[in-house]
């Protein structure tokens, strides 16, 4: 096992991983910017080192100063957890010549799996559904527009090294095709340098229903369930729960064995996400994996028992899996909401500032992660969320009544917040119903949508 990890990030989920870290001996160093200098993450890590100024290209992005705090401070391991550089290829491949080991998968998969059109076509060979769409990525206009014609509208425009909803069009006609196509296209340059793009069948009205899988070194391979992240805003996450009240058991079943499939045919190892839309007709197809933890782990912890920040660590150490695929059971349900610094009357307007008083709720099945504390002040460098609330209860029905609780128990004053609207849409009487799709909130939210 390590001796001392080195988390290469910020937030709820560096204060996460040092938690899954003292809980198993395991001493930790946090890597801070000058804006995250009184982070809680900085004051809970037995070592904290600064690695440049707040923007995070020059800090939380900068591969070789977070290599060069590792091999100073001694580390034996790099936790990137989300975002950043979690999914960055060349970082885990630069770990990997420098000795230290990348708690996730190996270069070449999250290089494979991380290009979208790439991760498509080896989904095809593996005989995973996938959505019906061009075969190859594309850079040119025509040629898009051509594909697009041979699929049939509407189609959506994704960007092959996209995520988190940036660099995605829907078009619905030839008329719009070619500004959609532009638009996405400069946004992926922008946001990841790359002007590949991929076109694929729009799905009407889908669920976004994920799979958890963990995978150790040694070829075992495990589903933990799904995920319903239908709730969304602009691709981004807002809501998410599990399990999924769209899903029967024999479908989590026929899901699960094609999401162990596709992490076997790239020989997956570590956590990783297989993502599926889901229509109306209860037909699924492959939409991507992501090659890390997601925000959302903690509701698959809630009703599987199963710590996967401790379980990544394990694998990372050469360890088999905890837990064989007869061993995971679904017990409950459980709902996480995202506590934004934002304000949803004002375009969802990020709100950095000072916060002034906290009161977070409490009580059986109520868990809090995150980084805030009274006089905690929140950066304008970085994501606005400040904290994920998840409960536990003994079925859908309890998990809502309970998090419309919490929620109305929590304090956070100083800075506006999503916590209102979070309460709207759990209050809403189509959520209660479960009858939600990835339009939710453009349906019964308009004035939200601009």
């Amino acid at each position: 096992m390590f001796d001392k990890i080195l988390i290469a990030n910020r937030g709820e989920i560096a204060v996460r991983i040092i938690r899954a870290c003292r809980e198993m001996g395991i001493k930790t160093v946090a890597v801070y910017s000058e804006a995250d200098r009184e982070s809680l993450h900085t004051l809970l890590a037995d070592e904290a080192i600064c690695i440049g100024p707040a923007p995070s290209t020059q800090s939380y992005l900068n591969m070789e100063r977070i290599l060069t705090a590792t091999v100073a401070m001694k580390a034996d391991a790099i936790h990137p957890g989300f975002g950043f550089l979690s999914e960055n290829a060349r970082f885990a491949e630069l770990c990997e010549k420098c000795n230290i080991t990348f708690i996730g998968p190996s270069a070449a998969v999250i290089g494979k799996m991380g290009n979208k059109s790439e991760a498509r076509k080896t989904m095809m060979e593996a005989g995973v559904p996938v959505i019906p769409g061009g075969k190859e990525a594309v850079r040119q206009v025509k040629e898009a527009k051509a594909m697009a014609e041979r699929i049939g509208f509407p189609v959506m425009i994704k960007a092959s090294s996209g995520g988190g909803g940036k660099g995605m069009r829907i078009s619905r006609s030839l008329e719009d095709f070619e500004a959609n196509f532009k638009n996405a296209q400069m946004e992926s340059v922008k946001g990841f340098s790359d002007d590949t793009m991929y076109i694929e069948k729009y799905i009407e009205k889908p669920r976004h229903i994920e799979f958890q899988i963990m995978a150790d070194k040694f070829g075992n391979v495990v589903h933990l369930g799904e995920r319903d992240c239908s709730i969304q805003r602009r691709h981004q996450k807002v809501l998410e729960e599990s399990p999924s009240a769209a899903i029967s058991e024999e479908l989590r079943n026929r899901m699960g064995e094609i999401a162990v499939r596709a992490a076997k045919a790239v020989h997956y190892e570590n956590a990783g996400t297989i993502e599926f839309l889901l229509d109306k007709h209860k037909n699924f197809y492959f939409m991507e994996m992501n090659t890390r933890i997601q925000v959302e782990h903690p509701v698959t912890e809630m009703v599987t028992g199963l710590d996967l920040i401790k379980e990544q660590i394990r694998i990372a150490a050469g360890e088999p899996l905890s837990v064989r695929q007869e061993d995971v059971a679904i017990t409950g349900h459980a709902i996480e909401c995202r506590v934004n610094a934002e304000n949803p009357a004002k375009n969802f307007m990020p709100c950095p500032g000072l916060i002034k008083n906290v009161h977070v709720p409490g009580g059986n099945g109520v868990r809090i992660d995150t980084h805030i504390y009274n006089e905690y002040k929140v950066p304008a460098n970085y994501d606005s969320m400040l904290m994920k609330m998840i409960v536990h209860g003994k079925d859908r029905e309890e998990a809502i009544l309970k998090m419309r609780s919490a929620l109305g128990e929590l304090i956070i004053e100083g800075i506006e917040t999503n916590v209102d609207f979070q309460f709207d849409i759990l209050s809403h009487e189509a959520y209660r119903d479960g009858d939600v799709d990835t339009d939710f909130i453009p349906k019964y939210f308009p004035d939200y949508v601009r």
